[in-house]
């Protein structure tokens, strides 16, 4: 009868033979025509059902008040006017940038309050309630006070922003940190990685799947904080931004002008996630072998 043992050479052969595979595999890049069809394609598809549902709610005179639901073809003339007026860009880049650097401010702040929460007792005791308090208290709250505190001038805004997004990722970056193994940082420890060296070589490093949750979250409830502080605390000297049209467009009784606003306010949320936060977690769990290149 003919062995069937094999030696450890020829099974490390084999594993090794296996793994080169895999990295084959791996490193292969997509084509043109996959990176379509399982990425650009079903949101394309997505949004042509949702005008075609809209059209036909008009259409078949399902809704047949104009004031109540403008039809895309209104909208998108008011986007146009809007555009051949110079003034399309300006409501963009008024609301994006406030919201980029209140949250930048934000990132500043959070993430040594975060740090120092997860790695001193007395201080989670003492500051971790009051941020997850914080956490789940709706921004807009925060825009009255802030008013009344700041008057109508563009630092209420950035108030409101810090005050919706620290929390969120001081929690987030808390998170992560707790649920970095041990036995990191004793290794760590044993290399000599203490103090400050540790928490930059080891801590951030191994914390950073909750941190970037935080930081995502972070932007969300900035990004919410900044259009309801834009929507209340309306003021002609502080610029138009999305939420101010949006409070523009309801006094005007536009419908049309409320429906553009709408899309500017979600395309500019899912723009800033496709091209910020969902690399950075592609990123993140490339690095720790969860996702492979497909």
């Amino acid at each position: 009868m003919a062995s069937t043992d094999t030696t450890p050479a020829q099974d490390s052969g084999s594993v090794e033979a296996g793994l080169d595979a895999l990295e084959t595999t791996a490193a292969g890049r997509p084509s043109f025509r996959q990176t379509f069809v399982n990425k650009i394609l079903p949101p394309l598809i997505a949004i042509a059902v949702v005008l075609v549902i809209w059209q036909g709610l008009i259409t078949f005179n399902i809704v047949t008040d104009p004031t109540k639901l403008p039809s895309p073809a209104d909208v998108w003339g008011e986007a146009k006017d809007a555009w051949l007026q110079g003034t399309l860009l300006g409501y963009i880049w008024t609301s994006v940038s406030r919201g980029l650097l209140g949250f930048l401010f934000a990132l500043i702040i959070g993430t040594p309050l975060g740090l120092l929460v997860a790695r001193v007792k007395f201080v989670r005791a003492a500051i971790g309630p009051v941020l997850s308090g914080l956490q789940s208290l709706p921004s807009v709250a925060w825009v009255p006070p802030a008013v009344i505190w700041l008057g109508l001038d563009s630092s209420l805004m950035y108030a409101v922003i810090l005050l919706g997004a620290v929390p969120s990722i001081a929690n987030g970056l808390v998170s992560g940190v707790d649920q970095v193994p041990p036995l990191f940082l004793r290794a760590g420890r044993t290399l000599g990685a203490t103090g400050l060296r540790g928490t930059w070589h080891i801590v951030l490093p191994a914390a950073l799947p909750g941190y970037v949750a935080g930081l995502k979250q972070g932007w969300a409830f900035s990004w919410r904080s900044l259009m309801a502080a834009e929507i209340i605390a309306y003021s002609p000297d502080m610029g138009v931004g999305l939420g101010q049209l949006l409070e523009i467009a309801r006094s005007n009784s536009s419908m049309a002008q409320v429906f553009l606003a709408i899309l500017l306010i979600l395309f500019v949320g899912i723009a800033i996630d496709l091209l910020i936060f969902s690399p950075m977690e592609r990123w993140v769990l490339r690095s720790r072998g969860l996702l492979v290149k497909s």
